[in-house]
């Protein structure tokens, strides 16, 4: 399986401008992140990607629709694939609003609040990633499969910190399951957030 951290966002951009939290709730990608989406979606076009899912986060949706307009792909849209809330952009968009303005998408199973309304704790994040690769293993049907989601998240499951729109190989069966960097973003500021 493939995990990809999204591409750049508008919160991204400003805080490696200023290192300080922008305050913007779910951002949008800038050009940049579309532009780093664009370029996943053309290295993944040969690796027989069958299914995405993508956390409900707007950042990472752009990315997700990006990529899975480039495969000719649909998206699921899980929450438990979300960043770890401790900054301004994790505050999600209600899922009523989401399901205006992407109704191509299944969200039904959302709730308006979707997102933890409070600071995530580490051992919370841990639990969250270990019972998504629990279930990745025993579903057994992770070949194939893209993960769009976050910094956090990425780093719990896998060790590693990346930049946004890097993308990552796992093995989910393993435990540690190991993973390695297979595209980092050609068009990427080291001081991303």
């Amino acid at each position: 399986m493939f995990l990809m951290r999204h591409g750049e966002s508008l919160f991204n951009a400003e805080k490696s401008r200023t290192g300080d939290d922008p305050g913007i709730a779910d951002p949008a990608l800038t050009a940049r992140g579309a532009e780093q989406a664009r370029d996943v979606a053309t290295f993944l076009g040969g690796a027989s990607i069958r299914r995405i899912v993508s956390s409900p986060y707007t950042r990472a949706l752009e990315t997700a629709a990006i990529v899975a307009n480039a495969l000719g792909l649909a998206i699921t849209v899980d929450a438990g694939v979300g960043e770890r809330t401790a900054f301004s952009c994790d505050v999600g968009t209600p899922g009523a609003r989401l399901r205006e303005r992407w109704p191509n998408l299944d969200l039904d199973h959302l709730d308006d609040v979707w997102w933890p309304t409070f600071e995530e704790s580490e051992s919370a994040l841990a639990v969250r990633c270990e019972r998504f690769r629990e279930g990745l293993v025993e579903a057994g049907d992770w070949t194939g499969l893209l993960v769009v989601s976050h910094w956090a998240f990425i780093r719990e499951l896998t060790g590693l910190a990346v930049l946004n729109g890097t993308v990552l190989r796992l093995d989910p069966a393993a435990a540690p399951p190991p993973a390695e960097v297979v595209k980092v973003p050609a068009n990427s500021d080291e001081a991303q957030a």
